[in-house]
């Protein structure tokens, strides 16, 4: 009886610590609407002083900038890759679901397991998939915000299974409330290392007049080579003028928006003082946001007057190429311990770390994405738990195994 009350006040005590780390970092998730395409309610993901979140209305001009916009074509146009209802049978535009208490799944990788970030993960069954309803075998992304944890999860290439798991060819956890460097040369479920979901046009944001990030786009052509926020090149051009992933073109000041239509307005508005990044390869100068019933198509259709010439690329310092890319120690796991080793199923289990030089942790199976340094688990099964943590040098593991009798 003793021993019983003893890991209940244990289990309380430890779950009291790990719901207020978890409420203390959530609270400017918990004002999001739950469901497909929800409302954020203001919400912007990353801090202010994320790259995605920076004024960049002033910013010097990359001196390259005529002869990388010649490269991409001066003549050619916007092109909204997102709107309201179909085309040829599928959603125009990359979807979202904001989750709350959703259990955690397992999710099996089928190409970039080694740069991917591990399960479990929050992603529902019903899920979305990039194209829905009909989403063939394009991009085929799955972006899920956590509202009760503050994390964004992303997947490309994403299929769900019959017993509820997804499998993907990438997968990568972002961290809501921080600023967060994938290790430099590792893709994401973006071609540039980047958050999909960060430079999406979202009607809610439109809707109010004003975007308040970068958004993101794709050329035809790009180098090998990234520059900052991006972490990953899918160089496939080796003149000269390719841009590399990461670059951010700005509407240029001059360009007058006042004839306009109002979601494009908002949408110039963010290009004026944002910017757009180039997130991946693909069809130039088209720009991605989320599919919404709500979007006016012929609106949107005004962004297509718009050409590469009426931007200028802002200032690039540094750019990284296979010579010059950082380096420098990835994490270091001081400890990685389960109090008790050995428990009967059901019976509580304090996983424990330290960790020095980590951007973010994950503890798989069972967890998922981790805040503070301790979590309070229950295992059924014995089980082997691995903790990762991560910089922008890359990860290190440790292991500790739980034996339930």
């Amino acid at each position: 009886m003793l021993r019983a009350r003893f890991f209940a006040l244990l289990l309380a005590v430890s779950l009291f610590n790990f719901f207020f780390i978890v409420s203390a970092f959530a609270q400017s998730c918990s004002g999001m609407s739950l469901g497909n395409g929800a409302s954020l309610n203001g919400f912007v993901p990353f801090p202010a002083d994320s790259l995605w979140n920076t004024d960049v209305s002033s910013a010097p001009v990359d001196p390259n900038s005529s002869a990388i916009i010649s490269f991409i074509g001066a003549s050619v146009g916007l092109h909204p890759d997102f709107g309201a209802g179909l085309y040829q049978g599928s959603t125009m535009g990359i979807p979202y679901v904001v989750v709350g208490r959703t259990p955690f799944v397992h999710v099996g990788f089928t190409a970039y397991g080694d740069e991917s970030d591990p399960g479990p993960m929050p992603v529902p069954k019903t899920a979305p998939i990039e194209g829905y309803p009909n989403p063939g075998n394009g991009d085929r992304h799955v972006l899920v915000l956590d509202r009760f944890n503050c994390w964004l999860y992303e997947l490309y290439s994403s299929y769900p299974q019959a017993n509820g798991s997804w499998n993907a060819a990438s997968a990568a956890v972002w961290d809501l409330m921080n600023d967060e460097q994938r290790p430099y040369t590792w893709t994401s479920a973006d071609a540039a290392g980047l958050s999909v979901f960060a430079g999406l046009a979202r009607y809610d944001e439109a809707a109010s007049g004003t975007i308040k990030h970068a958004l993101r786009f794709t050329l035809q052509s790009s180098a090998t080579a990234f520059t900052p926020p991006a972490s990953h090149w899918a160089g496939n051009s080796s003149n000269q003028n390719a841009p590399p992933m990461g670059m951010r073109m700005r509407l240029k000041a001059s360009f007058d928006t006042s004839s306009f239509p109002p979601q494009s307005q908002a949408i110039l508005a963010a290009m004026k003082k944002y910017g757009i990044i180039l997130a991946d390869n693909g069809s130039s100068m088209y720009i991605s946001g989320v599919p919404d019933g709500r979007w006016n198509n012929d609106d949107l259709s005004a962004l297509k007057s718009v050409p590469a010439s009426a931007f200028e690329v802002v200032l690039m310092n540094p750019i990284y190429t296979p010579s010059n890319v950082p380096t420098g120690p990835a994490p270091v796991i001081t400890s990685f311990t389960a109090n008790p080793t050995t428990v009967s199923k059901g019976q509580p289990v304090t996983l424990s770390w330290n960790i020095s030089g980590g951007s973010y942790a994950v503890v798989s199976p069972l967890v998922g994405a981790v805040r503070g340094n301790s979590v309070v688990i229950m295992p059924t099964a014995t089980s082997t738990f691995t903790l990762y943590s991560t910089n922008a040098y890359g990860r290190s593991t440790a292991r500790v195994k739980v034996t339930v009798q």
